[in-house]
Order: structure tokens, then sequence, then C-alpha cells
């Protein structure tokens, strides 16, 4: 997959089908725009999605800056559907200020040589957010490509939408995220040293410091899985700052792996929160902590057998 990123100054030379939005989390919603987009490119067309960086709610403050799914995970995402292009547009002031009709004259039907625009029917892009769905239809004949836009889609008598799930997320309800994403909720990082207390317990884990725009649950032990070089792992995670043992207000996810045994320090791991299994907590001593840990072990081997 090419990417596209930190330039306004690109051009493709063939028939393109694009579809744009803002993307965080790559719901169930999003997964219907990329299905439609994917059909097109068995017509021929490059397939190439174009979001924005950063998004215009965290330009204009409007956002913590917190994502449910980062730029590292979404280009992971769209490389795995068989995306050929990734379009991250670089949102400043004056590139957010360009006029909606100029942004599709210029850079959607020009830069990208779009034919087929894929978009929910609430997309808004340009100047003031002026630019919708109608808008991309109105300019569809002007500039030969053509239109599909895509109704919300609610689940449960629930319309899936980014901020609900985020709401799901700050409440570490880990298995109704999963409904809505299609997917479970997943963290992306490099393993890290930590204090190695895990190894002299009996339960060596492994560390992973998520980047501080990463939407993290609360605080706990949550059942979950590890993927590392497309192996999948069954596994335990501690979200949170580990207060029996530093006083550092880090947030990091530690996870224990079932049936691991191995180095994976400097690897790239994928971990997948299923269900949350208690809140974090401080121990009076280590040796609190390890049987803890041991009952979290065992509760996770049932959980996840």
């Amino acid at each position: 997959m090419r990417i596209i990123s930190d330039t306004l100054d690109f051009k493709l030379n063939k028939n393109t089908a694009v579809a744009i939005g803002k993307f965080d989390g790559v719901h169930l919603g999003h997964r219907e725009l990329m299905h439609q987009l994917l059909e097109k490119k068995k017509e021929g067309m490059i397939s190439c999605v174009f979001t924005f960086d950063p998004s215009p709610a965290v330009l204009f403050g409007f956002s913590d800056g917190k994502e449910l799914t980062t730029r590292e995970e979404k280009r992971r995402i769209f490389e795995k559907l068989g995306i050929d292009v990734l379009v991250e547009f670089p949102l400043d002031f004056q590139s957010a200020a360009i006029p909606a009709e100029d942004f599709v004259r210029d850079y959607l039907a020009g830069r990208l040589c779009a034919k087929w625009i894929v978009a929910g029917e609430d997309v808004s892009f340009g100047a003031r957010g002026a630019g919708n769905a109608a808008l991309l239809k109105q300019m569809a004949g002007e500039l030969d490509f053509g239109v599909t836009t895509i109704s919300k889609i609610s689940v449960d008598d629930k319309e899936i939408s980014s901020s609900y799930i985020r709401e799901l997320v700050e409440a570490g309800n880990m298995e109704r995220v999963k409904h809505f994403l299609g997917t479970p909720y997943t963290i992306l990082g490099e393993v890290s040293h930590g204090k190695k207390l895990g190894r002299t317990i009996g339960m060596p884990t492994i560390n992973v410091l998520p980047g501080v725009s990463k939407l993290l649950p609360p605080p706990g032990v949550y059942y979950s899985s590890v993927i590392c070089s497309g192996v999948t792992y069954k596994a335990i995670s501690n979200v949170g700052y580990k207060p029996t043992v530093t006083d550092e207000k880090i947030m990091g996810v530690e996870s224990f792996l079932f049936d691991f045994e191995g180095n994976l320090y400097g690897e790239e791991v994928l971990i997948q929160l299923h269900a949350f299994k208690r809140p974090e907590m401080k121990f009076d001593s280590v040796e609190a902590l390890k049987e803890q840990m041991h009952r979290d072990k065992e509760d996770g081997a049932m959980f996840i057998s």
C-alpha cells in the first residue's frame, strides 16, 4: 500500500475510487465504505482511502486528541483490507480553509483522478465543513465521477458512530465495543522493557506503551489476546499504572501470554481486549499482587479456553 502523508503535492495518474472520511475506529459503517470501494477496485480502479491528519475536531480544539484508532493502526487495517493508496491529508488552518468546491475539483477529481467517490451521508470537508454528500453529487456530472453514499448503519437499533464507541471504550464495555467495530478493540505497539517483576513471580509479561493519542479503557485487568508475527496467543492484560510497584503515572498495557516462551522485546504486537475482569488495584505487598495475578491467570485460562 502506498502512503501519501505530510504533503499537499501529490498526483495519481490512473482512474481511482476514493473513500473519504475520518475513519476513527474503522467500525462497521466504515467497513461498508471499504466494501463499496473494493468493489470498484474489482472493476479496475485504484482503491484510495482519503483521510485527514489531524482530524478537523482535533485541529479546531473540539477533541482531546484521543483516538480509537491511531494513524499506525489505520495503516495496518487498510493495508490488510487490500487498499492500494492511503492519503493522510495534512490538515492545518490553511488547508482546512480550502473552499469545498476547490477541494473536490483540485484534490479529489484532479490530483487523485477520482472516477468514483464513496462517502457517508454525513461526510463533511472543505472550509467551514461546507462540503457534503449533496455537493459531491452536484459536481459529479461536471467532473465526470460517480458517487456512492452510505447511510448510517444500526446494530440492535443503535446507530453506529465513533462517538458512541468512544463512550463504550471509556466505560470499559469491550464486548459491546467489539459488537460495533466488528473486531475486538486493539492496541498496537512495540514491546518495551519493564521492571521484569512478572518473571520473578512465575508470570513473565510483555509491556507496551501506547502513544499518547491512543484512547485506552479504564485501568484494570482485561481478558485479551496478543498477535505477534501472525500468531495469536491467548492472554490476560493489565491496562493502567501498576500502582503496587511504581509511582510513575505512565499508562501502559502489560500482558501475560498463555503457552508462549521467548523474547518479544522490540517486536510489534497487536493486543486485543475482549472483556473487563476487574479494576486495577494497589496491593499491600508484592506477595499479595502475586497471589492476585495468579488468580487472574487461572480465571483467564477458563474464560478463553
